[in-house]
């Protein structure tokens, strides 16, 4: 009788664990289920929202445009019917089981591929993205699909929650595996590990009369390097990538700030307009490049924290009326690129920021003009440095180019080199190539 009770009462017990290990289990799927349908809507909405002003006629439409927009149609076809199939994947869990199909995966290449392939819906909103990757880190064993899904998720989520006109940026540290978007509107800063997983977040700094940090690029370690720009005394921080803390402040001085935007108020309002995106922190051979705009002087932050003057302009910008700036876009060992931008916007017109490009020269120790043309086109087919972000220390940049413009180009014999053999793989409707710009040894 005794074992027969301690039998009974071991059965029992096995049976409440086997209870409680399927109700962890049902609320893990059913949360899996209901994030994976939430992801359906999204691309949903999207296609939903151009085939109505592709049908309705009422907003005139160019034939790029047109096409454009069926791009983007194709795109997100495309990408609920990866979500459908993983659904039917999640469904199966309790016949088959769920497995990760795991791969080496360069993380580096596959942000851009997601960005690339979301750019366009930042541009639609009116909201800019920034990123800061290295250019190669060692590949990780992961599910691709899967870790497209959570980029895009968080994508998606700044994408949602956030109004026309905002700046976000993401930055990779590969050193520490993590990834950190930045809000800056609502001034905070969220870390994820390269499998999509939050890790932590924090706010950026509160007091005194900071506003927000434009920029943040991967430091070192254990810090961020930031840019506030509404900081009147110090827009250079250290901050901690563990809580946000400032663990350095750097001056750069000036004599009077300066703010590189107009704004037009009228009754119930304001309109604001800007040059739109560059870079204020240039990583430079293992330096930085501190661009403050209030400042005649662009410096070179050293490893001791010391700042070397690179580049002194003059006349100062405060004796100016209107303010001109200094813009540096792309250095090499012999070449900087820069612009001078005039701080002037025509509101009726929507127009402004006259620019004015040119380069100097370390050899020949002078200034020129220049023209930039992208040598795999076999016409003169010129490259604006506005479009072009930083990436790395190593004077590298990237920049996007349309599928559907590299397919006509293409069909009509205009490409050659590497550009021609790529773009007679693609289609039409295809993501964006991401186009690496890199400085000749």
């Amino acid at each position: 009788m005794w074992y027969y009770i301690q039998i009974s009462h071991k059965l029992e017990e096995l049976l409440q664990q086997e209870k409680e290990q399927k109700k962890v289990y049902d609320k893990a799927r059913n949360l899996m289920l209901s994030d994976i349908t939430h992801d359906i809507k999204t691309p949903i909405t999207t296609i939903c929202g151009y085939a109505k002003t592709l049908t309705d006629g009422v907003i005139p439409l160019s034939e790029e445009k047109r096409q454009e927009y069926l791009q983007a149609i194709y795109a997100k076809s495309m990408r609920m019917s990866e979500l459908v199939t993983m659904l039917f994947e999640y469904i199966k869990m309790d016949s088959e089981g769920f497995t990760l199909h795991k791969e080496k995966t360069d993380v580096c290449e596959l942000l851009r591929e997601v960005i690339a392939m979301m750019y366009t819906d930042f541009e639609e909103k009116g909201m800019e993205l920034e990123i800061e990757i290295p250019d190669k880190l060692d590949s990780i064993e992961l599910d691709k699909s899967q870790m497209t899904r959570v980029i895009t998720n968080i994508l998606n989520n700044a994408l949602k929650y956030n109004d026309v006109g905002t700046k976000v940026s993401v930055t990779l540290d590969e050193e520490n595996e993590e990834l950190f978007i930045n809000d800056f509107l609502a001034r905070k800063i969220t870390v994820y590990d390269l499998k999509g997983n939050f890790k932590r977040s924090f706010k950026q700094k509160q007091e005194g009369d900071t506003q927000f940090y434009l920029d943040i690029i991967d430091y070192d370690k254990d810090n961020l390097i930031c840019y506030d720009e509404c900081n009147a005394d110090i827009p250079f921080l250290l901050v901690s990538k563990q809580d946000g803390s400032i663990t350095k402040e750097i001056i750069t001085p000036f004599k009077e700030k300066k703010l590189f935007h107009q704004v037009l108020r009228y009754e119930g309002g304001a309109r604001g307009a800007n040059p739109g995106l560059y870079s204020r922190i240039i990583p430079y051979n293992n330096n930085w490049i501190l661009l403050e705009p209030s400042s005649d002087t662009i410096y070179t932050l050293m490893p001791d924290f010391s700042l070397r003057p690179f580049i002194a302009k003059t006349p100062p910008v405060h004796t100016l009326d209107p303010e001109l700036f200094l813009i540096l876009r792309l250095i090499s060992d012999r070449y900087y690129f820069m612009e001078s931008v005039k701080n002037v916007y025509d509101f009726r017109k929507e127009e402004g920021f006259p620019r004015t490009y040119f380069m100097y020269d370390t050899q020949e120790k002078d200034f020129f003009s220049y023209i930039i043309y992208n040598g795999d086109y076999s016409y003169k087919r010129e490259l604006y440095m506005v479009m072009f972000t930083p990436i790395n220390a190593k004077g590298e940049l990237w920049a996007t180019i349309d599928a559907f413009d590299l397919c006509k180009d293409y069909k009509e014999g205009k490409l050659k080199g590497k550009l021609k053999d790529i773009a007679a793989k693609l289609g039409e409707d295809d993501n964006r190539v991401i186009m690496l710009v890199k400085p000749k040894k």
